[in-house]
């Protein structure tokens, strides 16, 4: 949701005055309004209109403040607004001139934010740390859905008066269908011990940031981890293909040219171990004679990644097709790749069967299905560093291209490639002649 809104500085003029008070006045909506006052005089004569701000170099009033003092505070006011804007604008909701001026106040410093709530302080944690770190637009949906999923296990939260007991009986609510429901209307079951162990840990960062902010007073952000089964990353799969799959997509004709460019785009990203978010942006600019360039959308990593021969050959074939933004691939949306990976499998053959394994509550359910209908674009980067360590390649190298920070990450594909290995000394049992 965009907010349209229109804010300009005005000087307030007093009869014959040199100078007047400085005030902001911001229209949005169909009919709301809000001025407030910046805190400083300033020399109308000294004033730009075309720029709203002071004159460079220029002083005013009595104690002749500097026009790059009073400009900075005019730039603060601004950003101030935006920001309280940007957190309505999340939330999809046209803030009253009331609401609106509770919020300028409140990050002024000339009110205090209710402790009475656990959600308008998430709203704010949403806002300000979204900001701060530059969370993608799936980030702000996921913290949303926390938020909305707290709201209607108990609209009534108090942040100080949180318990071990009501966090536990929020894991047992997003047990049930209806907290499934809120994103899936058809759903018959509540959700993974894996999604609800990601659920806490985003309430833990929200419970951290709260006490650092001293908005909260409890331990529950240190304390809280309630036992779920499955989310150890024992159970888990690596969906991903090996290279005799990879090698097979690469050479498969489709008479379909959006899966042809589909299956491009995936394959690079199977030769290079980059996420969607980078190679939807990835650009001219960010190529090289022998490799590619990036600052990672998700960790804001510098990242060099060298060519092959198979990413190479995909750069070039599209290297004259004149891509908007200056792009370098026919990259789509992230969820329509995904629903064109799973028909592009199919026309190819990518069916080997597949075994998830998941935990609901107590209960171990594995489930089978062809490959193809769990590819995604996710499972580009698995299949570079599943086959990268099957290669040989040392994980520390495959850490460098990939920017995954330690060992740890690295477990599960770890794991796969050390049962690849068993299954391949088997080989060697051959029979020897009597």
């Amino acid at each position: 949701m965009k907010i349209e809104r229109n804010g300009i500085f005005l000087l307030d003029k007093e009869g014959d005055k040199p100078d007047a008070r400085l005030r902001y006045r911001i229209r949005w909506g169909k009919k709301h309004s809000l001025s407030i006052l910046v805190g400083y005089r300033v020399e109308i004569a000294k004033w730009s209109l075309e720029t709203q701000r002071c004159k460079l170099s220029t002083t005013h009033g009595k104690n002749k403040i500097q026009a790059n003092v009073i400009n900075k505070a005019i730039e603060a006011v601004e950003n101030k607004f935006e920001q309280i804007f940007y957190s309505f604008e999340i939330k999809g909701q046209i803030p009253t001139p009331e609401e609106l001026r509770k919020e300028y106040d409140i990050l002024t410093g000339k009110a205090e934010r209710e402790n009475n709530s656990l959600f308008g302080i998430f709203d704010y944690f949403i806002t300000t740390v979204g900001k701060q770190n530059s969370w993608s637009k799936a980030t702000y949906i996921k913290f949303n859905s926390l938020k909305n999923q707290l709201q209607v296990f108990n609209d009534k939260l108090v942040l100080n008066e949180l318990t071990e007991d009501i966090l536990h009986d929020f894991v047992s609510f997003l047990h049930t269908p209806v907290a499934m429901q809120m994103s899936n209307v058809t759903a018959t079951t509540g959700m993974k011990n894996t999604t609800i162990a990601k659920k806490i840990s985003y309430l833990r960062w929200f419970l951290r940031w709260a006490k650092h902010k001293k908005y909260y007073d409890g331990l529950l952000h240190d304390s809280f981890r309630p036992k779920l089964k499955g989310i150890d990353g024992n159970a888990k799969e690596i969906i991903y293909l090996n290279l005799d799959e990879v090698l097979h997509l690469y050479k498969f004709q489709f008479k379909e040219p959006y899966l042809e460019r589909v299956r491009d785009v995936f394959i690079f990203m199977c030769f290079t171990g980059m996420r969607y978010s980078d190679v939807a942006k990835l650009k001219r600019s960010d190529i090289f004679d022998d490799y590619v360039f990036i600052v990672t959308k998700k960790t804001v990593d510098g990242i060099k990644i060298e060519l092959n021969n198979i990413s190479r050959a995909i750069l070039d074939k599209y290297k004259d097709f004149p891509f908007e933004k200056d792009l370098v691939l026919p990259v789509i949306s992230n969820q329509r790749m995904n629903e064109y990976l799973k028909e592009m499998g199919k026309k190819a053959g990518i069916d080997s069967p597949q075994r998830i394994v998941y935990f609901m509550k107590d209960e171990r359910i594995e489930e089978v299905y062809p490959k193809y209908e769990l590819l995604s674009c996710h499972c580009g980067r698995r299949t570079f560093v599943v086959n990268g360590l099957y290669l040989g390649i040392p994980p520390i190298v495959i850490m460098e291209w990939t920017g995954h920070y330690d060992y740890k990450s690295m477990k599960p594909y770890t794991k796969v490639v050390n049962k690849l290995k068993e299954k391949e000394m088997t080989k060697f049992n051959i029979s020897i002649p009597e």
